[in-house]
């Protein structure tokens, strides 16, 4: 057996990719492919392009070289056949709405969801004549329950962003297939690396490349990245016809940052997991919501599921502490910035309301909630600015 034939992991196929997009030329970055035209040789070649295969160019909108390379090692990434590239998290979010759902048709959203997925529904709803109604993210296969006749597509979204439960996908996925409901799963948290989600039986993932992806800060990109064909080239025909594009510039960027991704994700999750174990053991927390320790809800289900967690949790302050003081211990904190786009190198910590974001059941805690992300400094240097804003609480 020749050492091309050899099966390769997934770090090696990242950074030494297979597709080879521009022959004649090799180095080890893919060259920035920039168009709005694309020439053909002839009349009888741009006749015969058929918009849903791929590599056939038309329109430096809806793919180059460059954009083509990062759609397929996406795909890779996260075990899938096809990706398409939109200009955000949320744009790729809003793909999948308008790829699948119309004017009668019926949502489920977990309670957990991004706050944009939300609204997103919201307004669907109000102003479209779609139907969209939230569930509790732990019902598992109790889903099968609120399936309508006209229910067409269902969130996930495992862990929680906020507030980390973590859902039983197979009981979810598998109870939509038996009704021939399509699922989608934001799979942002874990990059795709530390959840594999067409393994559980998810139809369509979505990540925001803006987050580990781009690892700068500096990038807005989302992908909706699928294993079936049809239904990809449903999401495409979307992206196609609403004129959605991305710059060859940004996805050079993410090109160029993917091959220290894995490594990025490991580091993040050794000093979040450090983090959140110590946070433990602090008489202001009253609970550390981190999907590897075993009192996060959903916890037997990240075991099952999981690899790795990357660098996003909460913590629950006690409930003696005032929402004007977890401002003051936020802002209060050095080396974290107040920011929601996280992923990059710098940690962030943000404060939230969480019972104003719920509209099913009771959300469990009295104190204040903090998401922390966890960036690329010293564990030990984290850990004593934490360490300052709490002792400053009193």
């Amino acid at each position: 057996m020749t050492q091309s034939k050899l099966k390769r992991g997934l770090q090696t196929c990242i950074v030494r990719p297979e597709d080879r997009l521009t022959p004649g030329f090799e180095s080890f970055s893919m060259p920035v492919t920039r168009a709005s035209t694309v020439v053909f040789p002839n009349l009888a070649t741009m006749r015969a392009l058929d918009w849903k295969n791929d590599a056939q160019w038309r329109y430096g909108l809806h793919a180059t070289p460059t954009s083509l390379a990062l759609a397929q090692r996406l795909a890779t990434i996260e075990g899938g056949n096809h990706a398409l590239l939109q200009p955000s998290g949320l744009s790729s979010i809003s793909n999948v709405y308008f790829g699948l759902v119309k004017a009668g048709d019926d949502v489920l959203i977990p309670d957990n969801v991004y706050s944009p997925n939300r609204d997103h529904g919201d307004w669907l709803a109000r102003d479209f004549g779609i139907t969209a109604r939230y569930y509790d993210p732990m019902i598992g296969a109790g889903i099968a329950d609120l399936i309508r006749p006209n229910t067409r597509l269902i969130w996930l979204e495992a862990p929680g962003s906020v507030t980390m439960e973590v859902a039983d996908v197979p009981a979810i996925t598998a109870a939509a297939r038996a009704r021939n409901v399509v699922t989608a799963i934001d799979n942002t948290w874990s990059a795709g690396l530390g959840f594999r989600p067409f393994d559980h039986g998810v139809d369509i993932s979505v990540q925001a490349l803006t987050k580990y992806q781009s690892g700068g800060g500096d990038v807005l990109m989302g992908a909706t990245i699928t294993v079936d064909r049809e239904l990809h080239l449903k999401l495409k025909a979307v992206r196609m016809r609403m004129g959605i594009g991305v710059s060859a510039d940004d996805c050079s960027l993410i090109l160029r940052s993917l091959p220290t991704m894995q490594l990025r994700f490991e580091q993040h999750d050794r000093a979040a997991l450090g983090l959140a174990k110590w946070l433990k053991t602090r008489p202001e927390i009253a609970a550390v919501l981190h999907p590897a320790l075993p009192d996060c809800p959903g916890h037997e289900f990240y075991k099952r599921d999981f690899t790795g967690a990357g660098g996003l949790f909460s913590v629950v302050f006690d409930g003696r502490y005032s929402a004007a003081q977890i401002d003051t211990f936020c802002e209060s904190l050095e080396l974290f910035s107040l920011g929601w786009s996280w992923g990059g190198a710098h940690s962030l910590a943000m404060p939230y309301n969480v019972a104003s974001m719920r509209t099913t059941g009771q959300w469990p805690h009295r104190g204040t909630l903090v998401r922390f992300y966890i960036g690329l400094e010293e564990e030990a240097d984290l850990r004593a600015d934490i360490e300052q804003s709490l002792v400053a609480l009193g």
